[in-house]
């Protein structure tokens, strides 16, 4: 039997805990598994580009659970009364390949996404950092703010969408969470003074959400909305300015911000930091900047995080998804031990 987590009982479970505990525990879950790198099977996504979006596979192993994750980006599904991203994923058995856990990701990877933003913040961003400019605040600007404010104690923003109901949003669901909210007029405003800089915009181009003309010393820049061949959001020579942060080159460098640079352009591999296989922040003044696209490995860990964090309770429910006959050789006999209809 396959233990399923759904949307009603994954928003109890967020509920029931605070997003903002969920999100400190899933960072845990990540930093665990990132810690482990080396372990995991790893592969570029499975990518179906089409005018409209992407869908896409996310599969990995660390040779005890296998796991995948089904999701969407279709840039203009709001326009349309859709959710831009949908999700669901697994984990299964290794040892029988029997599925074992199946739980729906739309939210669970607006907290896994968050929960590596903050993860890479902490390792990256200055420690003094209390001040956070969001360029971008749809679906995932909540989510955001809350990790951040989990790893490293965040509370004041600095925010700017082209839709001023997204803000308005924002500050509805945020300031009574006790978060100190300053609408720009434009990025450019947005971003002054801050110390760490989250691009999470939607539009699926090459677009130049942020200047070097906009970055100052001792930023991080935390670039999560450039996730599929043909977007971006950082002119190129932000990129050469500073050390750029990736979760898997090969996948970063078709869908990442450095997909502008030539294919042998220096990165860094986030968890190599973890290890302290590679250096993070050199010094205060370093220009840091994580280039995520969001890697399997992180969903692997949120589905684990989910899974535990239910077990046991009245948030999972027991689905009958694998044909398992009593003789294994004999998968007709589901069938033949039907009554006849009529």
């Amino acid at each position: 039997m396959t233990q399923f987590l759904d949307v009603p009982n994954m928003s109890r479970w967020i509920q029931r805990d605070g997003a903002e505990n969920v999100l400190g525990t899933m960072t845990r879950y990540v930093e665990d598994d990132f810690s482990r790198w080396p372990s995991f099977d790893k592969t570029p996504r499975v990518a179906s580009h089409t005018p409209f979006g992407v869908i896409e596979l996310m599969p990995t192993s660390d040779d005890v659970t296998y796991s995948f994750k089904y999701v969407n980006g279709h840039p203009l599904n709001p326009s349309r009364g859709f959710q831009t991203v949908t999700a669901f994923g697994m984990l299964a058995d290794v040892d029988n390949g029997y599925p074992v856990f199946l739980s729906e990701m739309t939210l669970l990877t607006a907290l896994r996404t968050a929960a590596t933003s903050a993860l890479t913040g902490r390792a990256l961003a200055r420690p003094d950092s209390r001040v956070m400019a969001l360029i971008g605040t749809g679906s995932q600007a909540e989510f955001q703010s809350l990790a951040f404010r989990a790893a490293m104690g965040i509370e004041d923003l600095q925010i700017f969408d082209t839709d001023p109901a997204a803000m308005a949003k924002l500050r509805r669901n945020l300031e009574p969470l006790g978060f100190r909210i300053t609408e720009a007029a434009s990025t450019t405003e947005a971003v002054r003074g801050a110390d760490v800089i989250t691009t999470c915009t939607a539009d699926k181009q090459m677009a130049t959400i942020l200047t070097g003309d906009m970055i100052g010393p001792g930023v991080h820049i935390n670039a999560i909305g450039g996730d599929c061949p043909g977007k971006t959001e950082l002119e190129a020579g932000i990129l050469t300015r500073g050390r750029v942060f990736v979760e898997y080159p090969p996948q970063t460098r078709i869908e990442g911000e450095i997909q502008q640079m030539d294919p042998d352009f220096p990165v860094v591999e986030f968890w190599q930091v973890l290890t302290g296989e590679a250096e993070g922040r050199r010094s205060a003044q370093d220009i840091t900047i994580f280039d995520s696209v969001g890697f399997a490995i992180a969903d692997f860990a949120a589905l684990r995080c989910a899974r535990d964090a239910t077990a046991g309770t009245d948030l999972q429910v027991t689905i009958d998804l694998v044909a398992d006959p009593q003789d294994p050789k004999d998968l007709f006999s589901l069938v033949n031990s039907l009554k006849p209809v009529g």
